[in-house]
């Protein structure tokens, strides 16, 4: 008798088993779409945007100026507020370089055959092949000599916008722990103290 009882409750928790494990495949936590959400975004980003080389040489174009006495000194930290490239929001940023020129959001399509990027930013006046004072006035078609995304350097663009500014080359951590270096650019209005 108590082994039939026994069976009995063996029974009854091996099916509560099996039903909870064929329960809707679909529910997922809050965490988990949280996840699916930044994978995502981190995709359409790709695909808009192509592959963005978040890290750089160093090496600036020929003819920037060096900003005299910048709001953010190379060596201080800031915050970043730009969020034009994910995981760069909220992060806080050492300065490497600080620069006087014109800053451009840009429309173009790569060289490589990838997807038209709209309104990438930034641009500096210095990687533009052009003769022509900045500011360059917003329809300009110019050709990019940037090399920050595939496809970018020798590329057809429109000039989107522009931004008399100081740039900044900076560093900072992605949420993956991995360090970029050299980023070029982020602009004055795009860093804040850092609290």
């Amino acid at each position: 008798m108590k082994q039939k009882k026994w069976a009995t409750t063996l029974g009854a928790m091996l099916l509560a088993t099996s039903l909870a494990a064929c329960g809707d495949t679909n529910d997922t936590t809050e965490e988990d779409q949280a996840i699916d959400v930044t994978e995502e975004q981190i995709a359409e980003q790709e695909d808009e945007h192509g592959a963005m080389d978040h890290s750089g040489s160093g090496e600036v174009p020929a003819g920037l100026e060096e900003a005299t006495d910048p709001t953010y000194p190379i060596d201080s930290t800031a915050v970043l507020t730009a969020d034009h490239m994910l995981e760069m929001e909220g992060a806080e940023a050492k300065i490497v370089g600080a620069y006087e020129t014109t800053a451009y959001a840009v429309t173009y399509t790569p060289t490589d055959g990838g997807e038209p990027v709209e309104d990438h930013k930034w641009v500096i006046h210095e990687e533009i092949d052009t003769s022509e004072p900045a500011p360059l006035a917003d329809g300009t078609e110019v050709t990019l000599q940037a090399d920050h995304m595939d496809g970018m350097d020798g590329a057809t663009a429109t000039i989107e916008s522009s931004e008399e500014t100081t740039v900044y080359m900076v560093n900072f951590m992605l949420q993956d722990g991995s360090e970029v270096t050299n980023h070029k650019w982020v602009t004055e209005s795009e860093l804040q103290p850092k609290e």
